[in-house]
């Protein structure tokens, strides 16, 4: 007599479906991380002068990059080294072993929603810093606006470019360090 199978609880998502929803919680975190971020600047730069509009924009600047640079290492790092550190229950392993599961949907949400935003709120940062710039210069100069912005985008693509061979080089070390950071948040 045949023993009747147990039913599978859990249903694997279709391709096109999982898709979907994949999609619809990119443009839920994007929406939220973009308004959040926004609101920040926008508060702190609320009266502030160039200088701190400048610390601003190179922290949005840096952050894109950081981010960029685990999105980067998450898809070249070989997952062997971690399974060995898991087993020694080294910190952040088994975040790490998480990442590198999931390197796709890590690296969208490092590269594609975190990097673009801060690509975003880099941009209307410089167009604060060129009105600043502009009142105190007392002129409405468009060199003044085409500088920054060749500025900014420089400062970011150079900076993105520089950081993409150091992700694929030490693609261990910075997976390493984003499972050990992640840690923090997931002490058992």
């Amino acid at each position: 007599m045949k023993q009747a199978q147990p039913k599978k609880t859990e249903k694997k998502k279709s391709g096109a479906t999982g898709q979907y929803q994949w999609a619809l919680t990119v443009f839920c975190m994007a929406v939220g991380l973009s308004a959040v971020l926004s609101l920040a600047s926008e508060f702190v730069m609320d009266g502030a002068g160039v200088a701190v509009a400048l610390l601003i924009l190179t922290l949005f600047i840096g952050l894109g990059i950081v981010f960029d640079v685990i999105g980067v290492a998450v898809t070249a790092a070989d997952a062997r080294p971690f399974h060995s550190m898991a087993a020694h229950k080294e910190k952040g392993a088994k975040e790490a072993l998480g990442l590198l599961k999931n390197a796709s949907r890590v690296s969208s949400v490092c590269n594609d929603v975190v990097g673009d935003i801060c690509g975003i709120v880099s941009g209307a940062t410089g167009a604060v810093i060129v009105t600043q710039l502009q009142r105190a210069m007392n002129t409405r100069s468009v060199f003044i606006s085409v500088a920054v912005t060749a500025l900014v985008s420089g400062l970011t693509i150079g900076g993105k470019a520089l950081s993409k061979t150091f992700a694929m080089k030490q693609s261990t070390k910075v997976v390493y360090w984003a499972g050990r950071f992640l840690h923090l948040f997931h002490r058992s």
